[in-house]
């Protein structure tokens, strides 16, 4: 059992098919890919291969044919013929894992002690003074090392939610660009802003925030020079004003139009904590859901992040807009916001996937303890019945996927999909006795770390080991001397 997509042209032959279709069209022509030669590479001999397909196939000695960076057959048995084979034995192979939510600047100040024993608004304004010192060096460093850490843990696309932007800093999405560049990660940065000082009843300083003209520039160029439409894109631009609380509501309300005419997706926090909600009526006389309607941000072009605190109504008014969630879980967690209704946002119809927030509030940027984390509660809000592992896995490669709007393009192992891949060993002794079921074993087991992880056909991490080791020093070394001058420590 098995499908193929067509030999044409790599991701060029799939570009312009409504993904409702694309499934449909490649099945069609899987008689003309028999005899088209050797793939570029072969996963194979996997105990499980989990497509995330339409209808969740799941492969037992399973094995994920590539061509052109693109996924060109799944199947069971004695797989095809390569020119380069990864055996997946004992492994269980998923689709990559997309990362929906993160401050990459932020392990620059990881763990930093007594940080996380106040809510959300007494953490970031401690931290601001901090991060003011942020520059194209820094930047570069801190998201190259936590894309590498992201790597690890089976990540192949995240999305970084950038608003911190001193003034001299210098071009600091250009920096993160290349970092990614660097690793082979698949990126989807975000031009975030802040422009509601502490003067004007915000909670930055006055020096780091801009004018709203000054960021709309700012952000239409940033579009301008990084996103790329074509499928299978390896960076993409979404704009991103952090927080009703950080800035204007003329921002936010020029920002959706922006988006709309550049055709680019909106990203920014969102009904986070009490605080959050209290801070929304007293402002702006509403609640937050009430203020992303009106301001224009109640559109499928948007996914927000935490959205802790709707109510019940407005759990279906997200849904009925389409409007995307990254959960995040453990940084919900430590800063004590609470429990995200997930189950019942999804149920509602809203697009849910995973975040593993910044590294000063969660600490650990692996997607594999999120996705676990999100599992978890979700049993503890809902229900045990509500969250299995199956459920988890689809937040963090189908949900995410739709969050960033790459539907049937990311986060699954289908023909003519990005060939994205996370094997995972499943020996030692955490997964002894777990024989039988390999999804629930590699969630519910664990810790898990990636054996390999796989962007557009390319290994970037092989044996638990990133492919550019050398570098990896380099840039820790690197990291640990701006930290240490970040943190003030000598």
């Amino acid at each position: 059992m098995f499908a193929v997509r067509p030999a044409v042209g790599g991701a060029e032959g799939l570009r312009g098919i409504p993904c409702r279709e694309r499934r449909d069209t490649t099945e069609r022509w899987a008689s003309a890919l028999i005899d088209s030669g050797v793939s570029d590479l072969v996963v194979r001999g996997a105990r499980c291969v989990a497509t995330l397909d339409d209808q969740r196939r799941e492969f037992a000695d399973g094995w994920v044919a590539v061509r052109g960076g693109l996924i060109e057959a799944v199947g069971t048995g004695p797989a095809p013929a390569a020119q380069m084979t990864i055996d997946a034995t004992d492994c269980l192979v998923t689709p990559g894992l997309v990362n929906t939510h993160h401050h990459l600047y932020q392990n620059l100040t990881r763990a930093w002690p007594g940080m996380t024993d106040q809510p959300l608004f007494g953490w970031l304004t401690s931290l601001y003074p901090l991060w003011a010192a942020l520059d194209t060096e820094s930047v570069h460093v801190s998201t190259w090392v936590g894309l590498a850490e992201l790597a690890l843990s089976g990540c192949t696309t995240s999305t970084d939610h950038l608003y911190v932007h001193p003034r001299g800093a210098g071009d600091l999405l250009g920096a993160q660009v290349g970092a990614a560049r660097d690793l082979g990660v698949r990126f989807h940065p975000t031009r975030g802003s802040m422009s509601l000082s502490q003067k004007d009843g915000g909670l930055p300083p006055d020096d780091l925030v801009a004018d709203d003209d000054e960021i709309l520039t700012a952000s239409e160029e940033a579009v301008a020079r990084h996103h790329d439409r074509a499928w299978g894109a390896m960076t993409r631009v979404a704009l991103a004003p952090c927080s009703p609380f950080s800035v204007t509501e003329r921002l936010m309300v020029a920002t959706a139009e922006l988006a709309e005419r550049l055709d680019v997706r909106l990203h920014t926090h969102f009904a986070e904590n009490a605080e959050d909600d209290a801070f929304s009526l007293a402002t702006f006389g509403c609640r937050p859901v009430d203020y992303l309607e009106r301001t224009g941000w109640a559109t499928p072009r948007t996914w927000v992040a935490h959205c802790v605190m709707p109510t019940d109504p407005e759990v279906r008014r997200l849904g009925a807009a389409g409007v995307g969630v990254a959960h995040c879980p453990s940084s919900n967690l430590i800063l004590a916001s609470g429990i995200a209704p997930i189950a019942d946002l999804r149920a509602a119809g809203a697009p849910v996937g995973i975040g593993v927030d910044g590294s000063s509030s969660a600490d650990s940027a692996s997607m594999w303890l999120e996705t676990r984390q999100a599992m978890l509660l979700a049993k503890l809000r809902s229900g045990p019945g509500v969250a299995t592992a199956r459920w988890a896995l689809e937040l963090a490669t189908l949900g995410g996927a739709c969050c960033l709007g790459r539907e049937g393009e990311l986060g699954v192992l289908a023909p003519g999909a990005v060939a994205d891949l996370a094997v995972w060993s499943l020996t030692g002794p955490g997964y002894a006795g777990a024989l039988a079921d390999p999804i629930e074993a590699w969630l519910r087991c664990g810790p898990a770390a990636a054996r390999d992880t796989i962007v557009g056909g390319i290994p970037i991490v092989r044996e638990g080991h990133l492919v550019a080791a050398t570098t990896l020093d380099e840039m820790l070394r690197a990291h640990r001397r701006l930290a240490a001058r970040m943190q003030r420590l000598p």
